[in-house]
């Protein structure tokens, strides 16, 4: 990924620079293209026994004394862990949703935009909201993620299946010289073999070239502008996301 300037920011750092704060959109440049490209949005979903939509309590069926409404939501079990990747059609970008009970997290990145996004995991449904009006949601079931994705006034429909490590989201932060280094990767892992991967890193506001994360290993140590960054998959950062 070539160093080119911002096209849009729609986040501020002060925001990122509080863990993860609220969540941001920034424009990036053109994607690595075995990145963006290598990848269909067919490709068959990863295996991830007992992480599918019916298993972690998504579509639970209700005692027929207590059917609720349709505009009544019922809270997602404490224990459900689900982790959600793939294609947006249409985009080239890639989008991954992370759920940890009752919270829900999102990235977005096509190369050009990227955009984090927090929100809640309820009734079998997903509601992510990210800075500069950025929004997602999902129905959670049969082994994917089936919804819709609003950056930058445009917007695109996804179905995202469920996956399994190392394929998912990464983050990694820094703090060097006074300036904090961050940086954002979706890896999904390719049926033919391969990762498809794609991110963007940051110096306060400043772009910076972003490395390849290893497949195999994504929490692998990186070099970011001469500092050494420690990615964290999902769970090492959810709670950062206030």
């Amino acid at each position: 990924m070539s160093r080119l300037g911002p096209v849009i920011t729609l986040a501020a750092g002060a925001v990122l620079a509080a863990g993860l704060g609220v969540a941001s959109v920034t424009a990036t440049p053109a994607a690595n293209p075995t990145a963006a490209t290598n990848d269909t949005a067919n490709d068959p979903p990863e295996e991830n026994t007992g992480q599918n939509g019916d298993e972690n309590g998504a579509t639970a069926a209700a005692e027929p004394s207590a059917q609720p409404s349709p505009t009544e939501s019922r809270p997602a079990a404490a224990g459900v862990r689900a982790d959600y990747a793939g294609r947006v059609p249409g985009n080239g970008g890639l989008i991954a949703i992370s759920v940890r009970g009752n919270k829900a997290i999102g990235y977005f990145c096509d190369g050009r935009t990227e955009a984090w996004f927090k929100g809640g995991a309820a009734g079998g449904e997903v509601d992510l909201k990210g800075f500069g009006g950025a929004a997602a949601g999902a129905e959670l079931g049969g082994g994917k993620a089936t919804g819709w994705l609003k950056v930058g006034g445009k917007k695109w429909n996804f179905a995202a299946p469920t996956v399994k490590k190392p394929s998912g989201l990464y983050r990694a932060t820094a703090q060097v010289r006074g300036a904090k280094i961050r940086a954002g990767w979706i890896v999904l892992r390719r049926p033919e073999g391969g990762f498809t991967q794609v991110g963007t890193a940051f110096i306060d506001e400043t772009q910076l070239r972003v490395p390849e994360l290893d497949g195999e290993r994504p929490t692998a140590p990186v070099t970011i502008d001469q500092a050494t960054l420690y990615p964290k998959d999902v769970d090492g950062f959810i709670q950062e996301m206030r």
